[in-house]
């Protein structure tokens, strides 16, 4: 049963997908949309102490401020220069074709880091650059790398598997060996169907002029490249790759992006008083520009919650018994674009529905990884996920930008999981 809240809530939220659209600032219109749902609900206070919760998000802050961080370090030291030069060279001839390429790149990346946020803050500030000097838009730049993550399910150390994997009474192993398949062909159609809607918005272009910044980088792009500096931008990809696939030693991403630093530092020879503030000073911009906006989206949802929008979509989810296959898939989803987090509606369906899959025609394993992928695709399509939230920021476009490339694509995917899983 629907309250005057309730639909109160649903004009606050059609209020701010038009804000967003129309491009007013981003902090601003969630921050005030999420307060005005709390207060509508009597409970304002739900409101600051989600601000208050997301301000000291300590994964996020860890995986983003360093990154941003190292990027500034790498920017000062011109190691990006020399990067862009070994790499655009060859690649030049790929044309188009280099952004599938960066695609696979992230996939492969984000099996040894499934952390959406980790992964983007890794590989973003290499690629996204990248991309766009060789002549693609800002904003299909930023959605290859995050609509690149899906490879990311292989990874049995995903939280997600686990859970199903326990419901199934299988190994973590065997489901991931289950549906192997059908994660890479969802991943392959993701770099087709983006690569399809590149074409269509006619993002790519030899020619195409880039922003000032990529302009001052691209005309003085060295004669000849130092190894030693190119390899700087990777190096912290390398080290959380190698750790990841190859010893027991967990390294977080911080870990990896001063150590990356460092070794600018040392190779460059540049003031290390120098490298330090600028490092600083890449961790605050990163926390103003781009947590800024995470802690706004997590004010937005604490709204939602209060007045009572979440908690009734997952209850419908999970007493649609009959409607399981249509409710695990396009449930999850529709919660994913939503919040920005397909998780919180997956975790609800799996485990209270998914264990009576049997009842249903269907299997745990089937039932389960369906209502997974589908939330996955939601996040993906959502201006408020916060690995899309970080690739705008470090391409400097607005996340709509980004959805509309993303959208198209993983709505076509979440149609073909609902027949083939």
């Amino acid at each position: 049963m629907t309250t005057f809240t309730f639909w109160m809530a649903i004009a606050v939220v059609i209020a701010t997908i038009y804000g967003l659209i129309k491009r007013w600032e981003t902090r601003l219109v969630l921050i005030a949309a999420g307060l005005l749902m709390a207060v509508l609900s009597l409970d304002p206070l739900t409101a600051f102490v989600q601000f208050d919760k997301s301000m000291t998000n300590s994964s996020l802050i860890i995986a983003i401020c360093s990154a941003m961080g190292f990027a500034a370090v790498v920017s000062l030291t011109k190691c990006d220069v020399h990067l862009v030069a070994l790499l655009t060279r060859p690649l030049g001839r790929l044309g188009v074709f280099l952004l599938p390429a960066s695609m696979c790149v992230t996939g492969l990346c984000s099996v040894a880091i499934p952390s959406t946020a980790g992964l983007c803050a890794s590989v973003g500030p290499t690629l996204i650059p990248l991309l766009i000097r060789a002549g693609f838009r800002p904003a299909i730049a930023a959605a290859a790398v995050v609509a690149g993550t899906t490879p990311a399910l292989f990874n049995p150390g995903v939280a997600h598997n686990v859970f199903v994997a326990k419901l199934a009474e299988i190994g973590v192993m065997d489901l991931i060996g289950l549906f192997a398949t059908k994660i890479f062909l969802f991943s392959l159609a993701i770099v087709i169907g983006l690569t399809v809607v590149c074409l269509i918005y006619r993002d790519y272009s030899k020619n195409r002029p880039a922003d000032e910044a990529v302009n001052d980088v691209a005309s003085n792009l060295p004669e000849h490249v130092n190894l030693a500096y190119a390899f700087a931008p990777l190096l912290p990809v390398v080290i959380l790759i190698g750790f990841t696939l190859w010893s027991d030693v967990k390294i977080s991403v911080a870990t990896a992006m001063l150590t990356g630093a460092i070794y600018a530092m040392a190779v460059t020879r540049s003031d290390p008083a120098e490298v330090t503030k600028k490092f600083f000073d890449g961790m605050g911009s990163g926390y103003a520009k781009i947590l800024g906006i995470i802690i706004a989206a997590g004010v937005f949802a604490a709204g939602l919650r209060a007045a009572g929008v979440i908690d009734l979509m997952i209850s419908a989810l999970t007493q649609a018994n009959e409607w399981a296959r249509v409710g695990g898939c396009f449930g999850p989803y529709f919660m994913g674009v939503i919040t920005g987090s397909g998780d919180a509606a997956a975790f609800a369906f799996n485990e209270a529905v998914t264990s009576h899959a049997e009842e249903f025609g269907m299997t745990i394993p089937s039932l389960g990884y369906l209502a997974t992928i589908a939330g996955s695709f939601g996040r993906l399509s959502s201006p408020l996920c916060g690995g899309l939230i970080l690739v705008a920021g470090i391409a400097r476009v607005n996340p709509i930008d980004i959805v509309k490339r993303t959208f198209p694509v993983m709505a076509a995917c979440v149609i073909g999981a609902y027949f083939f899983i």
